[in-house]
């Protein structure tokens, strides 16, 4: 597991990412910039943690309703996406934690 320093609203961050990820992390930190972006310029929203949880909100959203989502929620998710969805919550969490102030 290596680490890449990427940069989401103009922030840093240093995430883990699994050997030969670089593109799809790469891909995904572009999508949250892009999504977090378009949230932060259209005006309404200046708290960079209301910001993540908007574009998380919409990318989740997005997810579902591509084809095939479906029958992965009706299904439930797995023990093991729990457990990396708790990963990948814990991870947001301490990230936003040391950004505690506004744009």
């Amino acid at each position: 597991m290596k680490q890449m320093e990427v940069t989401i609203l103009g922030q840093s961050y240093i995430l883990a990412c699994p050997d030969g990820g670089e593109a799809s992390l790469l891909s995904a930190v572009a999508g949250v910039d892009k999504e977090m972006s378009a949230i932060r310029d259209a005006g309404k929203v200046k708290a960079r943690e209301r910001i993540a949880v908007l574009a998380a909100l919409n990318l989740a959203y997005q997810l579902a309703e591509r084809p095939g989502a479906a029958v992965a929620q009706v299904a439930g998710p797995s023990a093991s996406d729990s457990v990396q969805i708790d990963t990948m919550l814990a991870r947001i969490d301490a990230a936003l934690a040391s950004d505690g102030q506004l744009l």
